[in-house]
């Protein structure tokens, strides 16, 4: 394995591990063994050296005091911090001892593994963990808080997660950024953007939040939540009716054109526009705009898929390119992901020809809360790695109340003494990126990335394959899956003849590049990974599976009277729970605050600086309001996933609903409700 361990000087390459599509090429730079800066690598093709504040700042979470060093069991209460340190050896230990006590006396399905993408290295988040908990048998996670329902609508379309490619947006010259605040969750696609404006292109932003991306637009779009699948029909409406399709290519590359052409009828501009709160002259520029100007381009974003009609929402917007047979354009299109292009070996990674108990259940990660505190074949360990439920997982109190159950053998692997740590029996030191041997593959742009460590590991933390390694022969399991290095594991995941776009990317390629480019070629002419080969805008498949077969507006639940609509946003310089802690980043924040609509603040006796509660059913929250024209009457957004104390009660998600979306059984964070009052003034600024 090559490493830069030994040389204590010098600069480095490296990658973000953060879960972002963009995912940076990095230049690690190193004095006396340690990291003293973190720069973009000017030589990555796409992100060509430029990094965001939370990357530049990194080497403030690396060496953060706060890192853990070793090995911790608790002492005290759940929740109430009180750890001493232990060796490795009597950690690894006292979990196997305990596993192994609860797989005789409950069976392995007791025991439930709880991860995420905290760090996006594939070994990191889906390699020898993967392995042990099938070997274990252990309950199944339904990984699906993220990005499942918009995947699954578009896949309904496009047959799955393929668009164009990014570089090529360059060419474009018309940007719809929808439902993504792109300055700060994907700054490259605005770099692209930028270098394309140059050129004549015009950049449109619709969103629920005029954000720092609506700010930057050259025209910002307020929606009401959960309305975009209602305004993307209202714009096929219109260019149906105003013979702006391009009927050449809807023969030649769709199925259900005539279908969806009679079907739009009903979603008429003044329909469509008190749906929305978009005015009815803005449907008509929108898409006349949107029907006239080639190529144009779609950025759908990670945002509206959070509703409860979610996938449907994605599936509907990824029909319009096909009207305009923008497909066909150099940078037109869209992209939701891209990860289809680098699909590897899961299998050979992740090995499920190991489960051991093949009837095994799934638990869905957005209903950890519920699952918790089932009575009936409980949940009696739970071994959380790469998240940090305690703060991401909607409905958090009901998370808080299963943390804090007696009987639940809690271990948590972490760089952090994360809100979830606090309440697990045993607390484990875990390796940063630059630490370890990973690859990462973009759901973005098409590259795919190597990692060698860099530094040597911080204190006594080890790595996810490490640590399932040691794991693993506590168990007893014998088998060469377990012995399997990171190299070994690499080149079994990048060998996968089944995906042709892989061509040339291997562990000796990427060791000799750092990264490689995946074998691209046009969408169209071509056949799509779809029952027809086709963009599918009417999908039997859909009819099949119990949706409707074509795009359609189903309003969001109304689960309570409440007046608010409340959105939890990302913010711009922490990505989820990371960095949260970091003071750092918490600095260059400053507070979470509120936006809220004036007119609505007007009405409340609300001013600029007050400190409001919002509450619901679920949970409250104290947040500074910050009134203004941002938002749409009836909305509120907070960005941000804060630091939560009894006193501050500033943790969003708290009041985040735990059902489910229409497709991929995927999470709703932005379809709950609030009600709204002001607690005190603040003598601040906002």
């Amino acid at each position: 394995m090559q490493s830069y361990i030994n040389q204590p000087d010098g600069v480095f390459p490296s990658v973000c591990s953060l879960d972002c599509p963009d995912q940076c090429g990095l230049l690690l730079h190193k004095k006396d063994g340690k990291i003293i800066k973190v720069q973009g690598d000017p030589d990555h093709p796409v992100t060509k050296g430029n990094i965001c504040n939370k990357v530049r700042n990194m080497t403030a979470r690396l060496y953060d005091p706060n890192r853990l060093k070793q090995p911790l069991k608790r002492i005290g209460p759940k929740g109430k911090g009180n750890f001493v340190p232990i060796s490795w050896e009597e950690a690894i230990d006292t979990i196997t001892s305990k596993w192994k006590d609860l797989i005789e006396m409950h069976g392995p399905e007791s025991i439930l593994p709880y991860s995420f993408y905290g760090n996006m290295g594939n070994l990191s988040a889906e390699g020898m963990d993967r392995r042990f908990f099938h070997k274990l048998g252990a309950s199944m996670l339904e990984r699906s808080i993220c990005n499942a329902a918009g995947s699954v609508g578009y896949s309904y379309t496009m047959g799955g997660s393929f668009g164009i490619d990014p570089e090529e947006t360059i060419h474009t010259k018309l940007f719809i950024m929808w439902g993504i605040n792109a300055v700060s969750t994907n700054m490259h696609q605005v770099t692209l953007a930028q270098q394309a404006r140059k050129n004549g292109a015009k950049v449109v932003v619709i969103d629920v939040h005029k954000n720092q991306t609506g700010k930057w637009a050259d025209w910002f779009i307020p929606i009401l939540p959960g309305t975009d699948s209602a305004l993307a029909l209202g714009l096929m409406h219109i260019l149906y009716a105003e013979n702006l399709v391009d009927h050449p290519f809807l023969d030649e590359y769709t199925v259900g054109a005539a279908e969806l052409r009679e079907h739009v009828r009903q979603y008429d501009p003044a329909t469509v526009s008190a749906i929305t709160g978009v005015p009815i002259d803005d449907l008509y520029e929108l898409a006349r705009m949107y029907g006239t100007t080639s190529p144009s381009f779609v950025r759908i974003g990670n945002g509206l898929q959070h509703h409860d009609n979610g996938g449907m929402a994605v599936r509907t917007i990824a029909c319009l390119p096909a009207l305009t047979g923008q497909w066909m354009e150099e940078g037109g299109g869209a992209i939701k992901g891209n990860s289809g292009y680098l699909a590897f070996n899961i299998n050979a990674l992740r090995r499920p020809d190991l489960l051991r108990n093949k009837a095994t259940r799934t638990i869905n990660m957005n209903q950890i809360g519920q699952a918790l505190m089932e009575k009936e074949n409980p949940i009696r360990s739970m071994f959380v790695y790469g998240s940090n439920p305690a703060l991401v997982a909607p409905n958090a109190n009901k998370v808080q109340e299963g943390l804090m159950r007696e009987d639940l053998f809690t271990v948590v692997h972490d760089l952090f003494l994360t809100e979830t740590a606090m309440f697990a029996d045993l607390v484990l030191p875990a390796t940063s990126s630059y630490e370890t041997e990973d690859f990462y593959n973009s759901y973005w742009h098409n590259y795919v990335q190597i990692q060698k460590p860099v530094v040597e590991k911080y204190g006594e933390s080890k790595s996810n394959v490490e640590l399932f390694k040691l794991l693993a022969a506590g168990m007893g399991f014998g088998e060469q899956a377990f012995r399997d290095s990171e190299e070994d594991m690499i080149r079994q995941a990048l060998d996968f003849p089944d995906n042709p776009h892989l061509e040339g990317i291997t562990y000796d390629s990427l060791s000799r590049n750092q990264f490689v480019k995946a074998k691209m070629q046009p969408m169209f002419p071509g056949k799509l990974p779809t029952p027809s080969g086709k963009i599918e805008l009417y999908s039997e498949r859909m009819k099949r599976d119990g949706y409707e077969p074509l795009p359609t507006y189903t309003p969001i639940i109304k689960d309570s009277d409440l007046p608010f609509l409340f959105i939890p946003a990302p913010n711009h310089n922490f990505l989820n729970s990371t960095f949260s802690n970091n003071a750092k980043h918490i600095s260059m924040e400053k507070e979470p605050k509120l936006h809220m609509n004036a007119a609505d603040a007007k009405t409340m006796g609300i001013a600029a600086g007050d400190m409001v509660r919002i509450w619901n059913g679920r949970g409250e929250c104290l947040l500074t309001a910050a009134p203004g024209e941002n938002v749409l009457p009836g909305v509120l957004v907070s960005q941000g996933l804060w630091q939560n104390t009894p006193e501050t009660k500033q943790h969003i998600n708290s009041l985040t609903p735990d059902r489910l979306a229409d497709m991929g059984n995927g999470a709703v964070f932005f379809s709950g409700r609030v009600d709204l009052e002001k607690v005190q003034q603040k003598q601040r600024n906002v």
